[in-house]
């Protein structure tokens, strides 16, 4: 069944109405008719079985049937700091997290970052990563559309982090698997994880030890040197298993 996001406020108590660039799409390249059925997601957490009532040129009205929680979120949200990285990683970094649970990224600015945001293109450069969130989110059946945060220094990161439980920062001089296991089974239970991935060349040791002075605890994933693309992903599946 198809599915598709819109905002609370275009949910009543018996319609929903679907509008924006979504109306085109289940229109003119689904083809979908009055009387089929489609999933909607108020991007809260909550799913609605609906049937199409009725389509006009600027707007979609649906018929709720039946509505639930979603049971696709993770029990522990995971913020990931995603160190910067070169041409376009950032935007597979981010349709797998978003599909592996998490609920939030923040992009990060370290001292190895090779790429530069500049500020005009910033807002544009945000707008295509949270669409490529969304999209992530529909395919992956989430309940929510985790957000792309505005790009933060490492200093502002580590101080954003405080907001959860738990900050891991994978780091290849970290102590061995055995004291991995036992973290990431000591933090299982936490409500909220932050977890920060260097960008192309790791995090300088500077930065690591100004982040364990912000409560973070370094953490191996291994012997191997993982790519930054890799090194999040990595991470998040672990904390994903633990979590659902």
């Amino acid at each position: 069944m198809h599915r598709f996001f819109v905002s609370p406020d275009a949910v009543s108590q018996t319609e929903i109405k679907i509008t924006g660039n979504d109306v085109n799409h289940i229109k003119n390249v689904l083809r979908m008719q009055a009387g089929e059925q489609v999933e909607i997601c108020d991007g809260k957490g909550n799913d609605y079985s609906c049937v199409i009532k009725s389509l006009d040129r600027d707007c979609i009205l649906l018929d709720i049937e039946g509505s639930q929680p979603s049971d696709t979120e993770l029990k522990q949200r995971i913020y990931l700091f995603q160190g910067l990285p070169k041409s376009d990683k950032m935007e597979l970094i981010i349709q797998k997290a978003v599909e592996l649970g998490v609920y939030e990224i923040i992009p990060t600015v370290t001292a190895r970052c090779i790429v530069k945001i500049d500020e005009k293109k910033e807002g544009k450069k945000l707008a295509r990563w949270q669409q490529i969130s969304e999209s992530a989110a529909k395919q992956s059946g989430r309940g929510i559309i985790p957000e792309i945060k505005a790009p933060m220094s490492l200093k502002q990161a580590l101080e954003y982090a405080k907001v959860t439980e738990c900050i891991l920062i994978p780091y290849e001089k970290a102590e061995g698997m055995d004291a991995a296991r036992k973290l990431l089974t000591e933090i299982s239970n936490k409500g909220s994880v932050a977890v920060f991935i260097g960008p192309e060349g790791g995090f300088e040791e500077k930065e690591i030890a100004l982040a364990g002075e912000n409560g973070a605890h370094p953490i191996t994933l291994g012997k191997r040197i993982l790519r930054t693309e890799t090194a999040g992903l990595c991470i998040l599946s672990v904390l994903m298993m633990n979590a659902e």
